[in-house]
């Protein structure tokens, strides 16, 4: 099994972080960025197998959760506080956020497509992982009262999404291994920008609130399950002989695991507001 040396660097540098963020008193921001790590690396390595399964309804089932969790999560954690700092700027935070992130998708789509001497799908998802890390960091480092539900909510497609490229990874014949930088990438960046002090105003952190509530409900909705030509789901399920047919069948998982995901948070909520 052949180890990259890149992805190696991930782990390293978010170890070393970690006492840091510790003595700052940065608990949760330390406990989501394993998490993340822990979701990424574990489901990469079980999507990198020799000779795994490829199943496309347990990644409808991943993305799914994932998905519902983080679009309800954003929705009740991060909207309403953007809105209470100021209504208007917390609003545009909110478009902006959303339009950002599905400018960066798109145009990241057409460098899929450049000749470089890295690969494609570790490029995007430490991209991602980065951004993300930086609005988690943010988001916590001044809103220390946010509990670790919107936390986990947030980076629950972690697990899918190091799966669905680990799969990908093993069939081009690359090293999982590489995996590991993006899966340490959130909390690389989530923990020095915790240390960040926003200023004390309504109009600026209501756009910076609403920007990530704007860029986590585009990701939310980037990794809803749809089962249509040309996604993940679709990568997974054609190396069967019925592709088209199973995908038919997974639509309504894919309904099922969305409406699961936004309830499970919500009785997770439930359960937090009776025993505080």
């Amino acid at each position: 099994m052949r180890v990259s040396r890149l992805g190696l660097v991930g782990p390293v540098v978010l170890l070393a972080l970690t006492p840091l963020a510790l003595s700052a008193g940065l608990v949760k921001v330390v406990g989501i960025s394993w998490v993340a790590f822990a979701a990424m690396a574990g489901s990469a390595l079980a999507g990198g197998r020799t000779g795994a399964s490829t199943d496309a309804g347990r990644l409808v089932w991943g993305y799914g959760l994932a998905s519902g969790a983080m679009i309800t999560s954003a929705a009740v954690f991060i909207v309403p506080g953007a809105i209470g700092h100021h209504p208007k700027f917390g609003g545009f935070g909110i478009a902006f956020g959303v339009l950002l992130g599905f400018s960066s998708h798109t145009l990241g789509h057409r460098a899929m497509h450049a000749d470089l001497p890295f690969d494609h799908t570790a490029i995007e998802l430490v991209a991602h992982s980065l951004a993300a890390g930086a609005i988690i960091g943010l988001v916590y480092g001044n809103m220390p009262e946010l509990g670790l539900l919107l936390g986990l909510a947030i980076v629950s497609h972690k697990g899918p999404a190091g799966y669905a490229a680990a799969d990908r990874l093993r069939r081009a014949g690359k090293p999982v291994s590489i995996l590991l930088l993006p899966a340490a990438g959130l909390g690389i960046t989530a923990i020095p920008s915790a240390l960040l002090t926003l200023p004390s105003s309504g109009p600026v952190n209501g756009l910076v609130f609403g920007f990530a509530a704007g860029v986590f409900l585009h990701v939310a909705m980037d990794f809803l399950p749809r089962c249509e030509l040309g996604g993940d789901i679709y990568e997974v399920a054609q190396v069967t002989d019925d592709a088209h047919e199973l995908l038919d069948r997974l639509r309504a998982r894919a309904v099922a695991s969305t409406g699961l995901g936004g309830l499970a948070v919500f009785v997770a909520w439930l359960v937090l507001q009776s025993g505080a």
